[in-house]
């Protein structure tokens, strides 16, 4: 992805308005690429696409300038309506060199030739120079043909491709950006096709990009050009191929003369995808011990969805994601009706005996309301729409039958014993938001309101790895010294309680090409993974020894226990969570740190447990430094922590029925004093 410029060289040194080149290759996203010049970005292009090709890759290349002009333009100016001629036309009148170009002459020179000299173009940027037939500023301006392209007109915030000085100078790139294309497919005929113009049946495409449709702010301290072209290549490079289909064919026919800007239309799924960097999990400088709610803090902020969309039936919706806010189809009640058996009339009624007569007709759930004379009763059941005439219910207890007469001692107020319509629900309120997984209550509210498909978010797919020479499986025999392989199972298990989909990448010794290997098969088949063991800085460390290999590794050292310092990186862009071997400290970290981390990969809302402050039956003296999670569970209103604090006691997870929380500073626990109690089942066990 590429961020053009129409001005002069920069300079050796990184800065804004220049040239910058975001890309990922084989998975990987790599750092930004400062080009000065049209001439060097022209080279560095010509010498990727021949190292790519030849080493049989296919390449999409994003330039944010427009590739056409809005209609009729081409051919006032060539003679032919089609986009390549005036690409070329272009490249044999516009000269450019690092230090100077002819942009704004032949601007005034096509200004004169199609009209006025009043427009299309306007704004020469040459402070020392008047351009003969390019104005200035838009006084008196004369444009024969539309303002914009039909792509700009749906792309809210983009700058017209005739302004060619100021802030927004679109008009400046497409001069200076036509030629470099038009050379570029004559170097490289019958490999480079161009979207939407040709068929995408060679090595290379070009697209047009606009960065800032999708792309957002920028991080703190990163170049905007260069944020917007890493993060374009990420979310493009993201895309599964029937989705990357669909964009390339979602384009409306003025685009076949016009161009169009590839992903219009298409924001919240390109948004949606691979929101991680290679950095993302980086502490800031100097931090040796994170405490825990840093550590949280921060996985909070740099974590966002990596699941796509997809619609499902109700009946089907039941723990799933929601993708996007759902709003009521019909009111709930949608018409008034009773909350009782008995007799409905219009008006209260006061002090004192009151006699009506009875319809012959009665209301019951499901009928269709009828309507009932002023003055007259009606026998109504319980959930039956009320009828025309009728506002107010007596209960069935409250009254005698005399024949066809009602009879009841008031007073009773206008009203009394009924629903009013949309009293629960209105139509078009939302009821259930984006983020939210969706629940057996959710369910009804969604039926009673008229809902039957959801946009929901598929379901994370989770790896699970264990690594080890000591590690076998259960059903196999163990040597002296090996042991059976508790986590996967535990692992997996724990994912699918969460509401993920769990996939078991198997077992690997310590054996570091092999699981290398294991890490690449996964790529295609899991949005994130977990490993156990191999996570700290040791010999046999091979985990943390790749993500460090990737350049993606950040090992944080956590005030936790039980637990070690966490291996967070990334594999080709899936998220890895290197969980300590031993099963105690593997199952805490997972719940406190992987649990609210992975509900956001799958597009929830940060969950945080709830805890209860409830009295100790235990005794316990905590040094300061580090917070600390005891296997616990409540009997006779109490907290019980397990007898040992060992992290080899696995007896103790089961045995626990959830984790005491004791704070990071020193503490002396005592027979009674309260402590933080979290169940299993707030953390969605």
């Amino acid at each position: 992805m590429i961020d053009w410029s129409g001005g002069n060289d920069t300079g050796a040194r990184p800065r804004k308005d220049a040239i910058w080149a975001g890309v990922s290759r084989s998975g990987q996203l790599e750092a930004p690429v400062y080009l000065r010049n049209r001439i060097e970005a022209e080279t560095w292009i010509a010498a990727l696409i021949d190292a790519e090709t030849q080493a049989g890759r296919r390449i999409l290349i994003g330039f944010d300038f427009p590739f056409g002009y809005p209609a009729g333009f081409a051919e006032a100016v060539t003679g032919e309506p089609t986009v390549f001629t005036l690409w070329d036309w272009f490249e044999a009148r516009v000269k450019d060199t690092p230090q100077a170009n002819n942009r704004f002459d032949l601007a005034g020179e096509l200004n004169l030739a199609l009209g006025s000299g009043n427009g299309p173009f306007w704004a020469n940027g040459l402070p020392n120079r008047d351009i003969p037939g390019l104005p200035r500023t838009k006084a008196g301006y004369d444009n024969p043909f539309a303002d914009r392209r039909h792509a700009e007109t749906l792309a809210k915030g983009a700058f017209t491709c005739w302004q060619m000085a100021g802030a927004g100078a679109v008009g400046s790139q497409v001069f200076m950006g036509l030629p470099v294309l038009s050379r570029l497919r004559k170097r490289f005929a019958g490999q480079v096709a161009v979207w939407p113009f040709e068929a995408l049946d060679t090595p290379v495409a070009f697209v047009e990009i606009w960065p800032s449709l999708t792309a957002g702010p920028a991080p703190d301290g990163m170049i905007k050009d260069a944020w917007q072209v890493q993060e374009i290549a990420r979310q493009i490079a993201a895309l599964a191929p029937d989705d990357l289909a669909q964009m390339l064919d979602g384009y409306a026919p003025e685009a076949r003369e016009e161009g169009a800007i590839f992903g219009l239309g298409f924001e919240d799924r390109l948004t949606s995808l691979a929101p991680l960097r290679n950095d993302c999990f980086a502490l800031p400088p100097g931090v040796h011990w994170t405490p825990v709610e840093e550590a949280l803090s921060l996985l909070r902020e740099r974590l966002s969805a990596v699941t796509k969309p997809e619609d499902t039936a109700l009946d089907a919706a039941l723990g799933r994601v929601m993708a996007q806010d759902v709003t009521a189809r019909r009111a709930n009640p949608s018409l008034p009706n009773t909350a009782v058996d008995g007799y409905g009339f219009a008006g209260g009624r006061g002090a004192g005996r009151h006699v009506l007569p009875i319809v012959a007709e009665r209301a019951a759930a499901g009928d269709a309301p009828g309507a009932v004379p002023t003055g007259h009763a009606i026998r109504v059941l319980t959930g039956a729409a009320l009828p025309q005439g009728v506002d107010t219910v007596v209960l069935q207890e409250d009254v005698q039958i005399d024949g066809d007469s009602l009879q009841f001692t008031g007073p009773i107020k206008q009203g009394s014993n009924t629903r009013k319509a949309g009293e629960d629900v209105v139509a078009g309120q939302t009821i259930v938001t984006a983020g939210r997984k969706v629940t057996a209550a959710d369910l009804a509210l969604l039926a009673a309101t008229g809902v039957s498909v959801l946009s929901v978010r598929q379901r994370l797919r989770v790896g699970v790895i264990s690594t080890g020479d000591e590690i076998v499986q259960p059903g196999e025999t163990a040597a002296d010294g090996q042991i059976f392989d508790a986590n996967r199972p535990m692992l997996l298990g724990l994912i699918a309680q969460l509401g993920h989909t769990p996939v078991d990448l198997g077992h690997v010794g310590d054996d570091r090409a092999a699981l290398r290997a294991r890490l690449d098969d996964a790529g295609g088949q899991v949005d994130a993974i977990l490993t156990s063991g191999g996570a700290s800085a040791g010999d046999e460390d091979h985990v943390s020894a790749l993500l460090k290999e990737s350049g993606a590794l950040a090992l944080w050292r956590i005030a936790v226990k039980p637990g070690r310092p966490l291996a967070l990186g990334m594999w080709q862009g899936v998220p890895v969570f290197g969980l300590p071997g031993n099963p105690v400290a593997a199952m805490v970290c997972t719940l406190i740190f992987a649990r609210p981390a992975l509900a956001v990969l799958a597009g929830q809302e940060w969950t945080t447990p709830q805890g209860f402050d409830v009295p100790a039956a235990f005794e316990k003296r905590k040094k300061p430094g580090r917070r600390e999670y005891l296997r616990a569970r409540m009997r006779d209103g109490h907290a019980e922590v397990f007898a040992s604090e060992g992290s080899g006691r696995i007896s103790g997870l089961s045995w626990a029925e959830g984790l005491v929380e004791l704070p990071d500073g020193g503490l002396d626990v005592r027979p009674g004093d309260p402590v933080r109690f979290i169940p299993y089942g707030s953390f969605g066990l």
